[in-house]
C-alpha cells in the first residue's frame, strides 16, 4: 500500500485474508458500487407519493443483480418504516409471504392489537374472539392495511425470478394489492429471458410497465484504482488488469482474488480466470442460448473488431435478419452494441470460449 495509514485494505493484507471472491450474490469486500442507479431506485421507492412499486434488476449471470438488490433493501430499510422480507420462488410465496411478515416482533403486536389471526398458518398469532384467516390473499390484505394506518411500508425480495406457477399466482395477487394502494413493493433480479417471460403473461402484461434496471458494465477507471490500492500497482498495470475484465463483476473479483493468491505469477492467474469464467457462468450462458444465437456468436468470434457487416457476410444475413439476434444477445448482456456498426462480446474471454466449444 502506498499510504502509510492504516486502512481497511491494509488490515485486512496484514491478516492475510483475501478481499475478494468467488461466490455469487456474497457482497465482496472490494465492492464498486452503481451509485446512479441505486440512488434512483431508493429515492423512487421511498418518495411521500412514490412513482413506482416495482423494479426488476436485469444482467447476465455474474453481473451482480443479487449484491445490488441486497444493498438496495438495506438502503431502504435504513430509513425506519420500512420492512423487507425476501422470498424463494421456488416456495409457495404468498404463504411464506404472510408467516415472515407475521414473525417480525413489531408488526405481530400490532397484528394482535388489531385482532388479526393469523394462527392458521402457524405463526402463533392466535387472537381470542376473532376466526383464523386461511386465506393467503384475505391475511396480506388485512396485514398490509394495518401497516399503512401505522405508515408502515413492505419491501418484498425475490431473487432470480423465473415464470413457474408459484410466481405467476404471486404477481398476479400482487397487483390486486397496488390497485388497492396499499404499502407493498416489490424488488425483483433474473435474467432477461426469465423475466420476459414472465410479464409475456396474458394477465401479467402490467410488469410490462415497471422499470427494469439492466446492469452495465463497472466503470474501467474505478475498477483500476481498487486494483491499484489492493496491490499497490502502477496505473498503468491496474489499468490493464481493469480492462482485461471488460467491467464484469464476477470478472473483477475473480481476477482480483487469483491475484491476491499469486501475485507471481500473472499466467496462473489468467488460467484461472479463464477456468472460473467457463465453469461457473460460459458452459450455462451458451447451453441457454439459441441455435440461432449461437451461429451469431461463432461469426462474432471470428471478427474481432466486430464490424457489423462482415458478421452479416459471414451469416449471410440481411440487416432484418441479423438484428432480432443483435438485440437478444445485449439484452441478455452478451454482447455490446454501443458503438455504431460494432457488435462486440461484453464478457471477457467469451471469444475464446465459443472459438473453442465450436467445430
Amino acid at each position: 500500500m502506498k499510504s502509510s495509514s492504516t486502512t481497511p485494505t491494509k488490515r485486512l493484507k496484514e491478516r492475510r485474508e483475501n478481499p475478494f471472491t468467488m461466490d455469487f450474490g456474497r457482497e465482496p469486500l472490494e465492492l464498486i458500487p452503481r451509485i446512479s442507479a441505486m440512488d434512483e431506485l431508493v429515492n423512487a421507492f421511498s418518495a411521500e407519493n412514490p412513482s413506482q412499486h416495482i423494479a426488476m434488476i436485469t444482467g447476465v449471470r455474474g453481473s451482480g443483480k443479487t449484491v445490488f438488490m441486497t444493498t438496495a433493501c438495506k438502503r431502504i430499510a435504513e430509513q425506519g418504516n420500512w420492512f423487507t422480507v425476501e422470498l424463494s420462488p421456488e416456495q409457495d410465496l404468498l404463504d411464506s409471504l404472510v408467516k415472515k411478515v407475521a414473525n417480525e416482533k413489531t408488526l405481530s403486536k400490532i397484528f394482535q392489537r388489531t385482532q388479526i389471526n393469523l394462527s392458521f398458518f402457524g405463526v402463533g398469532l392466535k387472537v381470542d374472539g376473532s376466526s383464523p384467516i386461511s386465506d393467503p390473499e384475505i391475511a396480506l390484505e388485512r396485514m398490509l392495511d394495518t401497516m399503512k394506518k401505522h405508515r408502515k411500508r413492505l419491501l418484498i425480495a425475490i431473487d432470480e425470478v423465473v415464470n413457474n406457477q408459484t410466481m405467476r399466482v404471486f404477481a398476479s395477487v400482487f397487483q390486486i394489492l397496488l390497485r388497492k394502494e396499499l404499502p407493498v413493493f416489490l424488488l425483483m433480479t433474473g435474467l432477461f429471458e426469465n423475466i420476459r417471460a414472465l410479464q409475456d403473461q396474458k394477465t401479467l402484461t402490467f410488469l410490462y410497465r415497471a422499470p427494469r434496471i439492466a446492469l452495465q458494465p463497472l466503470n474501467i477507471g474505478i475498477m483500476a484504482d481498487r486494483y491499484q490500492a489492493v496491490f499497490d500497482l502502477n496505473q498503468e498495470k491496474a489499468l490493464q488488469m481493469a480492462k482485461y475484465t471488460k467491467g464484469y463483476p464476477f470478472a473483477f473479483q475473480l481476477l482480483g482474488y487469483f491475484t491476491w493468491q499469486f501475485p507471481e505469477d500473472e499466467k496462473e492467474v489468467h488460467s484461472l480466470c479463464k477456468q472460473y469464467l467457463t465453469e461457473y457462468v460460459y458452459e450455462k450462458v451458451w447451453s441457454e442460448m439459441s441455435d440461432g444465437d449461437r451461429k451469431v456468436a461463432e461469426a462474432m468470434a471470428k471478427v474481432p473488431d466486430g464490424n457489423i457487416r462482415e458478421i452479416r457476410s459471414l451469416l449471410n444475413m440481411e440487416t432484418n435478419q441479423f438484428n432480432p439476434y443483435r438485440i437478444r444477445l445485449i439484452r441478455k448482456g452478451i454482447a455490446d452494441g454501443s458503438t455504431y456498426g460494432k457488435l462486440k462480446f461484453a464478457l471477457p474471454l467469451f471469444d475464446s470460449f465459443v472459438v473453442e466449444n465450436t467445430f
